[in-house]
């Protein structure tokens, strides 16, 4: 099995290191990763700018870019095949609710769909037991070879920050929701300068049972599967008949 690595803490981290190795036991991996931390890139490209990249050992190469420029490069230029599946993380925290949106680590797996090759985007909800979300990721992928999934979706799995004996069981969940983020955070640099942080995102609104949020509260592997199709199919009727309104008016 060949499989494609990325993450948007960069090629350093501990997450990605440990799904690495761990992966190695069932097929061959390669990395291509961030040189730097690009948490929150979302599915932002490089444009700009050309891509720079430095071989970090073998099939590891490190991109001064997002993690979609890692995908997008990996699959259009570095890789001479096609691989069997795109796995992004371990991400150093969690990717529930509204996270998704903005995070670089399922900005890759999407960027690996979108070019055609299954992806899976795995978090851990902390910052120490990156050996459980492993064990968890190697063993779906080691299933996805013997049962492809039925539909084709990115699967999004968040996976509790404990020993891998304490897990619940794995639960197929939908995207929870939080409240709206607080206020920024107003200070000065050092040069007098008024300056800005982003606020601590909100706190849980829709988190009861079925949901990501329900699922990690209660020691439970979280798998969602994800879309990229946006289209408020539902709405789609009820719009024509308002345009037909404005139009008449």
């Amino acid at each position: 099995m060949r499989i494609l690595i990325s993450n948007d803490d960069g090629i350093f981290a501990d997450g990605i290191n440990t799904l690495a190795a761990a992966l190695e036991e069932i097929g061959e991996v390669t990395v291509v990763a961030p040189d730097r931390n690009r948490s929150g890139a979302s599915n932002s490209l490089t444009l700009d700018n050309p891509l720079r990249i430095r071989e970090e050992g073998e099939r590891r190469v490190s991109v001064e870019g997002t993690p979609t420029d890692c995908v997008h490069f990996a699959l259009n230029e570095w890789l001479e095949y096609r691989p069997d599946i795109v796995v992004a993380g371990i991400n150093h925290g969690a990717n529930l609710g509204d996270d998704v949106l903005y995070s670089g680590t399922v900005a890759a797996a999407t960027e690996g769909h979108f070019l055609g090759v299954p992806a899976i985007a795995v978090s851990l909800v902390g910052s120490q037991h990156f050996d459980t979300a492993a064990m968890v990721i190697k063993d779906i992928v080691g299933k996805l070879t013997e049962q492809p999934l039925p539909t084709n979706k990115i699967l999004n799995i968040n996976v509790p920050d404990v020993p891998f004996s304490e897990l619940g069981d794995w639960q197929v969940t939908r995207l929870g929701a939080r409240h709206r983020a607080e206020k920024m955070e107003k200070a000065v640099d050092p040069r007098g300068k008024t300056i800005y942080w982003l606020g601590p995102p909100g706190a849980c609104q829709d988190a009861g049972p079925g949901t990501d949020f329900y699922a990690i509260e209660h020691n439970h592997v979280s798998i969602t599967p994800l879309q990229v199709d946006l289209t408020a199919h539902d709405a789609i009727n009820g719009i024509e008949q308002w345009l037909t309104q404005v139009e008449t008016n």
